[in-house]
């Protein structure tokens, strides 16, 4: 009978395990908002940022404009991302969730990124892009598709993803992420213009190349 109840308070205590690995996730928020404090220095750190006194919050902490700007795409890739998330928006704080704008010239790349702490959902609004993200080893396959105004499509969270306008004018697309500050990984700034360089060593067995295109690379970025 001992040995029964034992053995019974240990399959318990497993499945109370199990739960609790099963259902673990980032936290709730625990009032109706937590407006972001950027002065650290009267501050402690935590995971995000500190919260704002919600007695003098204002409509400003909840407010961006910036989305309706078009961002600048002269520039070798010829696109501009402009996020909308805690860094911009202190009311996002403790919410899970942020924004950003997509403009891309004529044939402009938004080139192969990552988002290491978000999933994401991108809608055009105008013009025609071609888009695709990258599973895990060992597929590594490509799902792609070409999308047109009013199209959604999603891009898991921490999978290799990009966006390139494939037609002659210029096109825009609103992405909603899951995390108030997403982060953003762009694969050839990160590996080719690291600070300080990887080793040209281990870069010309990654990719199976002579030093001498690992050293132009790198000194592009």
């Amino acid at each position: 009978m001992k040995k029964m109840v034992i053995n019974t308070l240990a399959c318990i205590a497993l499945s109370a395990m199990s739960f609790f690995l099963a259902s673990a996730s980032d936290p709730s928020p625990l009032q109706d908002f937590c407006v972001a404090v950027n002065d650290t220095k009267t501050t402690v750190f935590v995971n995000g940022k500190v919260c704002k006194d919600p007695k003098v919050a204002t409509a400003n902490d909840f407010f961006f404009s910036g989305l309706r700007v078009p961002g600048n795409t002269s520039n070798k890739v010829g696109s501009m991302v402009t996020p909308a998330n805690v860094a911009q928006i202190p009311g996002l704080n403790t919410l899970g969730i942020s924004l950003a704008r997509v403009d891309y010239a004529p044939y402009g790349l938004n080139p192969p990124h990552t988002h290491p702490r978000a999933t994401e959902i991108l809608t055009v609004l105008e013009g025609t892009l071609y888009v695709g993200f990258v599973t895990s080893n060992p597929d590594n396959r490509l799902i792609s598709k070409v999308l047109y105004k009013g199209d959604v499509f999603v891009f898991p969270e921490g999978l290799i993803h990009f966006q390139l306008n494939v037609g002659k004018t210029k096109a825009v697309a609103i992405a909603a992420l899951s995390s108030q500050n997403p982060g953003v990984i762009t694969i050839a700034n990160a590996v080719f213009g690291s600070k300080p360089a990887i080793s040209a060593d281990v870069l010309t067995k990654a990719f199976q190349v002579d030093k001498k295109v690992v050293d132009y690379l790198q000194s592009q970025f």
